[in-house]
Formats: C-alpha cells, structure tokens, sequence
C-alpha cells in the first residue's frame, strides 16, 4: 500500500527546552524513522583514560532559567 501525505507547516517559533543523544524531533510525517547507534575508536586508544584531575568544571546552562 502507497500512502502519499501532502503538507505545509509554518512554524513561527520552536523552544527546545532539552536534548539528549537519543532524542528525535518530527515535525509532519515520516516514512521510517530508524534508531542508529555507534561507536568509533578513531584515536586507536586500546587502555582506559586516565583520571581526571585538576579543578571541576562548573556546569553552564545552555538556556536561562525561566520563572
């Protein structure tokens, strides 16, 4: 069966709050939308990576809290 959806979205303002590595945003439809996960050893690394050290890097918010 061939389903064909014809659309027009305007979209005036989008607020992403959050997003994580495993987020998916759709707007209108999609045919199949298949999940993909991987993981590469570019550098060759073949141990753990050593401790970290030094100062902690204070989190930074990507958005102003809004109250």
């Amino acid at each position: 069966m061939n389903l064909f959806i014809q659309q027009n979205i305007v979209i005036h303002t989008l607020r992403i709050e959050a997003i994580s590595n495993s987020s998916v945003l759709q707007i209108g439809s999609a045919g199949i939308i298949k999940p993909i996960s991987q993981l590469f050893n570019t550098g060759g690394f073949t141990g753990p990576a050593p401790a970290a050290g030094g100062s902690v890097v204070p989190f930074i918010p990507l958005s102003s809290p809004r109250f």
